[in-house]
C-alpha cells in the first residue's frame, strides 16, 4: 500500500485500531494495529476526505470531505449528506486536517486546493451535535496539523506554505481561542510543517514536509529529537498502541517526479517509529 496523500491519522481505543485517510485517493482505511499481519481495511467515497474522527460512543466517524462534514457509517458504507457545508459546493476549498478536543468539539482547518499560495484558508470550530461552525481564524495558505495540549489550554495550529506554527490560548468550556503569536518558525533546511501531535508528557511531534522526518519539541518550541525516515513527503504522526506507546506516521508520494519516487520506493508508506518510552494520548472522539 502506497498512499498518494496519507493523511488525517487518528488512533481510536474504542476499535482498537488506527483511521487515515488518502486525500487525493478519495480513500479512508482502518488498520487493527495490534493484528501486525492484518490488511487494512479501505472505502472509496465520492470526493476528497481530509481526516476522520470517531463519533463518541457509535460505529460512526466524521468526515472532512471537500464540501464540509458528513457522518459516515463504515458497517454500510453509508455517506450521510453533510451536517455543515463552510462554502457552496462550487468552491476550490476543501477542509484538510482536524482534532477534537476533549469536549467533543471538532478543530479543523481548509485550504484552496485550486492555488495553495492563496490565504483563502480557515480555521474553524465545529460542533457536530448542532450541525454548525465557526471561522476562529483567518488567511493561511495551507491550514494544518491542529495539535491541543494534554491540559486543554493550549491550541497549536499551522499555515505550512508560510512554515509557520501558531499558539493559541484556549478556553477549555466554550471553545474560545485568544493571543495567537508565532510559536515556531521553520528554516528552509527543514522542510513545511505539517501535522502534529502531543505526547503524554506535554512535547510535541512534528512531521515535515520535504525534508523527510519528525522532530519532538518542547512546550517552549526547544528540539529535543529529530528521527529520519526514507521519504520526503512526511504529513502526519499520531501515537497508538494499547499503551499508546506506538508512534505512526503517515507519508505521501505526490508532488514527486518520477525519478524521486524511483529513488524513494517508500514514499506513501504509513511507518512506525521508535518513540523509546515516550507515550502519547488517546484520540478523542467527536460528539454528535
Amino acid at each position: 500500500m502506497r498512499l498518494r496523500l496519507g493523511e488525517g491519522l487518528h488512533w481510536c481505543p474504542r476499535a482498537a485500531g488506527l483511521w487515515f485517510v488518502d486525500i487525493l485517493e478519495r480513500q479512508i482505511f482502518f488498520w487493527a494495529a495490534d493484528d501486525g499481519d492484518s490488511q487494512p481495511k479501505v472505502w472509496t467515497l465520492p470526493e476528497r476526505v481530509g481526516w476522520v474522527i470517531p463519533q463518541q460512543g457509535t460505529d460512526s466517524l466524521l468526515l472532512g470531505l471537500q464540501s464540509g462534514v458528513a457522518r459516515f457509517h463504515p458497517l454500510d458504507a453509508k455517506l450521510e449528506e453533510p451536517l455543515f457545508r463552510p462554502w457552496p459546493a462550487d468552491s476550490p476549498l476543501r477542509l484538510n486536517d482536524a482534532k477534537a478536543d476533549a469536549r467533543g468539539r471538532i478543530w479543523a482547518g481548509s485550504l484552496n486546493q485550486g492555488d495553495e499560495s492563496k490565504p483563502d484558508g480557515s480555521l474553524f470550530c465545529i460542533d457536530a451535535r448542532s450541525a454548525t461552525g465557526r471561522t476562529v481564524d483567518g488567511g493561511y495558505c495551507v491550514a494544518n496539523g491542529p495539535a491541543i495540549h494534554p491540559a486543554g489550554r493550549l491550541l497549536l495550529h499551522t499555515d505550512s506554505v508560510r512554515r509557520a506554527i501558531y499558539a493559541f490560548d484556549l478556553e477549555p468550556a466554550y471553545g474560545v481561542l485568544a493571543g495567537k503569536r508565532l510559536w515556531k518558525q521553520l528554516p528552509e533546511a527543514e522542510g513545511y510543517p505539517d501535522g502534529m501531535t502531543f505526547d503524554a508528557e506535554g512535547c510535541l511531534w512534528l512531521a515535515h514536509w520535504g525534508s523527510g522526518c519528525v522532530s519532538r519539541y518542547t512546550p517552549a518550541g526547544e528540539l529535543l529529537r529529530r528521527v529520519s525516515l526514507p521519504t520526503s513527503h512526511i504529513t502526519n504522526v499520531c501515537f497508538g498502541g494499547g499503551a499508546l506507546d506506538r508512534l505512526f506516521v503517515t507519508s505521501a508520494w505526490a508532488g514527486l517526479t518520477a525519478e524521486q519516487r524511483a529513488a524513494q520506493p517508500l514514499a506513501g508508506a504509513v511507518f512506525e517509529i521508535d518513540a523509546q518510552g515516550v507515550k502519547g494520548l488517546p484520540g478523542l472522539p467527536a460528539l454528535g
